[in-house]
């Protein structure tokens, strides 16, 4: 997968501006608040549908503007397409996929991009949230299917959660629960299952990762953690499920939410048998990081047959300078890259990729 050009139009900072990309690492320098962000912003924008930075789409809009347009030129699979998303004031976004209109959540899948920031060093030590979105992230990519059985699950349990307030406050039924709870507790399953099948190959992907940064002196190793259940594996899911909701439906009421399933579950990742959470060191939890997002790149390229773009934000001064080379050689000649960097001194060595300089709004080769 390479992403050719982008084209934005009234995006953040920008006002009209097209950039075309080599094959291998792009990297863009500049100082603060110049725009550089918001590059990498627009490429996972084109990728997920969504920014990783705000919830509201009309925050990208640039200032005092009616409308904005993010459009990117990408060969996937030898063949060239184009994805272009416009956004227009208080109206939903429209999304064109080589000039057809694209539904929102069918856009994952399209143009694949895994996004390495500083917030995601909190993986390892940070909110389950954080680990669970890396989780359906890397799955969504990889299985397009599973992004809308997530988001299908995701409404429902909205919906149950509502009903759940409504019996607390006298105005519905209990038994209103019944139907709700054998279509949560199926969907429950379908999602808990591809996650537990794609973290046996994260595991495997991120272990061989971890053991080459750190020269064969520790395994990783990644754990799924079944909010509810103190079993390695349970044969009926759905039956499960059902179980469990039943089992606390008077505590759901009282909270007025779901107190389990997957959206209550956790990944765990142990350094030769220790929780790295609690007992890893800052420069253990690092290293498991870039093991996880090598591992990342991995498994989406044995998942679809290609690498996926790499989106590097500021990340290259968090790391020391053996985890930097070690990324860096991994990405050499396979993974289309996209860095930002405060100056050019961390590829000194490294005498890759093409640089681009960023300032105001303006990028120049």
């Amino acid at each position: 997968m390479r992403v050719n050009r982008l084209i934005l139009r009234n995006f953040r900072n920008y006002i009209n501006i097209k950039i075309d990309f080599t094959a291998n690492v792009n990297i863009f320098v500049g100082q603060n608040a110049q725009g550089k962000t918001n590059l990498l912003e627009a490429l996972y924008f084109s990728a997920m549908g969504r920014s990783h930075r705000t919830n509201t789409d009309q925050e990208l809009i640039r200032w005092e503007q009616s409308a904005a347009s993010v459009e990117v030129i990408f060969h996937r699979q030898d063949m060239e397409n184009s994805l272009k998303i416009k956004l227009i004031t208080s109206q939903n976004k429209e999304i064109l996929y080589n000039g057809h209109p694209l539904p929102a959540r069918e856009i994952v899948g399209s143009l694949n991009a895994i996004l390495f920031s500083p917030e995601d060093l909190l993986l390892i030590k940070g909110a389950p949230a954080l680990r669970r979105r890396f989780l359906d992230n890397e799955i969504s990519q990889a299985n397009p299917t599973y992004y809308r059985q997530l988001l299908n699950y995701n409404r429902m349990l909205g919906q149950r959660n509502n009903l759940l307030k409504k019996i607390r406050e006298g105005k519905a039924s209990s038994d209103l629960l019944f139907p709700w709870d054998e279509q949560l507790a199926g969907a429950s399953a379908t999602i808990t299952q591809k996650r537990l099948e794609s973290v046996k190959k994260l595991t495997m992907l991120a272990n061989l990762h971890h053991r080459k940064i750190t020269g064969s002196r520790e395994n990783l190793t990644v754990s799924y953690f079944l909010n509810g259940s103190n079993q390695d594996k349970i044969e009926d899911l759905s039956g499960w499920y059902h179980e469990q909701l039943n089992r606390q439906r008077k505590q759901d009421i009282m909270s007025g939410s779901t107190g389990i399933g997957p959206h209550r579950d956790d990944l765990i990742f142990s350094v030769n048998g220790k929780n790295m959470r609690n007992f890893g060191s800052q420069g253990q939890q690092r290293t498991g990081v870039l093991a996880l997002k090598l591992a990342e790149l991995e498994f989406i390229k044995s998942e679809t047959g290609e690498y996926p773009i790499l989106l590097l934000d500021d990340v290259m001064s968090e790391l020391d300078a053996g985890r930097r080379s070690e990324l860096l050689l991994f990405i050499r000649e396979r993974v289309q890259t996209f860095i930002t960097a405060a100056d050019e001194q961390y590829f000194s060595e490294a005498k890759l990729g093409k640089f681009y300089r960023v300032q105001s709004g303006t990028v120049t080769e």
